[in-house]
């Protein structure tokens, strides 16, 4: 019977592909990889901080699906300021490791296709996860296959337009812009170009996995005109049907940009 399912299973995932060939697929795919402790709770694992540590590891078979199908930049969420404030600093602690475990053992093997961003603020995580980002962001800045994967961590979307926004304030004053010509100087692509995510084309699909139907203030400047897709699925058990069907929702949509 496994064999049979099996079996179906590739066959239903190769008509997809199919379909796929014929249809546009996105640029950029953001993920807001949900439902991590739900999925451990589910499983009857004692502790549900476990979700963490299977969540963190399947992102490296995610970004090999992105690949092949020829997705170069990808934007995962994976804590939010609200997370790190809200939850147990337990949790925390345990999801701080599990980050640098998956960063040092598989995002900057010599092997690997991905460029690494951080988007966020590197000081509200503990300072051993902040090294260890940063110097994986070094280490793969040379790294020349077109593959960009930005890591959205210590993120909360109103704080980066904040974040924008003063910068480019601090710009304009330090260039001797006087302060009654600042409104008039200001623009998208002035404020764009001081986001987290500057120089990174906006997603053009978002993610979001666990059934639950809202953003959390993600990338809340760059998904507005993102096609949005929520999957049931908690992000342990989100498999590549799951991916192929949200390329396939993808494409079978009709992108209108502001209506």
């Amino acid at each position: 019977m496994r064999r049979v399912r099996r079996l179906l299973y590739r066959l239903y995932e190769g008509r997809i592909q199919r379909r796929l060939a014929r249809g546009p697929l996105p640029r950029h795919v953001a993920i807001i990889m949900d439902g991590n402790r739900r999925w451990a709770r589910r499983a009857g694992l004692v502790n549900p901080s476990l979700g963490h540590q299977h969540g963190a590891e399947h992102v490296e078979e995610v970004l090999d699906w992105c690949s092949a199908a020829g997705i170069r930049h990808v934007t995962i969420f994976a804590a939010s300021t609200e997370n790190l404030s809200n939850r147990s600093s337990a949790e925390m602690d345990f999801l701080m490791g599990v980050i640098e475990r998956v960063v040092d053992e598989h995002l900057t093997r010599p092997s690997s296709l991905w460029r690494l961003r951080i988007a966020g603020d590197l000081d509200l995580i503990r300072d051993s996860t902040a090294r260890t980002l940063k110097s994986a962001e070094e280490t793969t800045s040379t790294c020349a296959t077109g593959h960009h994967l930005t890591v959205a961590i210590g993120y909360g979307g109103r704080q980066e337009l904040l974040d924008a926004f003063r910068a480019w304030i601090d710009a304009e004053t330090e260039s001797g812009t006087p302060a009654s010509e600042l409104s008039d100087r200001l623009s998208a692509d002035a404020i764009a170009a001081h986001l987290y995510t500057s120089g990174q084309p906006d997603p053009d699909l978002v993610i979001r996995t666990s059934g639950e139907q809202r953003l959390s203030g993600f990338l809340l400047w760059q998904t507005a005109y993102s096609e949005l897709y929520f999957c049931d699925v908690y992000w342990p058990a989100f498999r590549h049907v799951d991916f192929l069907r949200a390329l396939r929702a993808y494409a079978a949509r009709q992108r209108r940009y502001g209506a």
